[in-house]
């Protein structure tokens, strides 16, 4: 699982004129239809891996991080725990935690526990094949890691150099977006 690659996609290579998906927030519309909301970490879609189910793709995250830094205790709360809040709580409490480290295998971990999540479901897997070339962009104005540090509505959104964050997240889903696409992976 830990096999750490160059990142595909980066903010640097993105062109203004280029077409955005702009997504933030995990709440599924009332009338049941799958929206880009399921590309948060947070939407609800169980998948397995290894004969254990995780709830959200942030579980996967969480749970995969207190194994990075061998935390049996909070790994084990994660697999317990229903809400992604609580368990993104607890992935803040997890011991012996090193940022060097986790900076080096966070967005491996992420594009996997994704991988995961969209090959064992075929609604999202058709969504996220649907979004073609766009470029995915998770438009947090308060995540500077995981998204571009700006709403969607923010004047410079679609100005790529003037992203205050990384956009890991979206930049995550176009590479699982790509191996699904180029079947690189069957149903895993």
């Amino acid at each position: 699982m830990m096999f750490m690659e160059k990142q595909k996609y980066s903010v640097a290579d993105i062109k203004d004129s280029t077409e955005f998906l702009f997504f933030w927030g995990h709440q599924a519309p009332k009338n049941g239809t799958i929206s880009k909301a399921c590309l948060s970490q947070w939407w609800s879609s169980p998948f397995v891996e290894n004969d254990i189910t995780y709830q959200t793709a942030e579980h996967y995250m969480m749970a995969q991080k207190a194994l990075l830094f061998r935390d049996q205790e909070i790994f084990e709360k994660i697999l317990t725990k229903n809400s992604p809040k609580d368990v993104k709580d607890l992935g803040r409490q997890i011991k012996n935690f090193d940022v060097e480290n986790w900076d080096a295998h966070k967005f491996d971990i992420v594009k996997q526990g994704n991988l995961l999540k969209f090959s064992q479901n075929q609604a999202l897997k058709l969504f996220l094949l649907q979004t073609k070339s766009k470029i995915l962009v998770e438009a947090s104005p308060v995540d500077g890691i995981w998204g571009i540090g700006l709403a969607e509505d923010h004047a410079d959104a679609k100005i790529p150099k003037n992203w205050i964050g990384l956009n890991l997240l979206g930049f995550a889903l176009m590479e699982v977006r790509d191996e699904i696409s180029t079947n690189k992976i069957n149903d895993q």
